[in-house]
């Protein structure tokens, strides 16, 4: 079944020094063995001034849950989690099973 890995990102202390870093793990994730495609999003922040739950999320598609569960074990992976857990920012990952539409 196709899987997709979703990073949330939470909101950086410093979102303007965290683009620059951002980047490298999008690029670096868009190199995983396997990978499909890939979604970048920032949220939008709240109309009324207060924070948003998270600031980034990262969208990788594979197509089954063997595919995604092998690129985490990666070379390249250890290099993505690397950047993350050093940005200092907290994420969460996800994997997700996507259902037909």
């Amino acid at each position: 079944m196709p899987t997709k890995i979703t990073l949330v990102i939470d909101n950086p202390d410093d979102p303007t020094a965290f683009e620059p870093t951002y980047a490298q793990i999008d690029s670096t994730a868009r190199q995983l063995p396997g990978l499909r495609r890939a979604e970048s999003a920032k949220v939008w922040p709240k109309e009324d001034g207060t924070p948003t739950p998270a600031y980034r999320t990262l969208d990788l598609y594979f197509d089954s849950y063997e595919d995604a569960s092998a690129a985490v074990t990666t070379e390249t992976a250890q290099d993505l989690f690397g950047r993350l857990i050093g940005s200092g920012v907290p994420f969460t990952g996800l994997f997700s099973d996507i259902e037909p539409e």
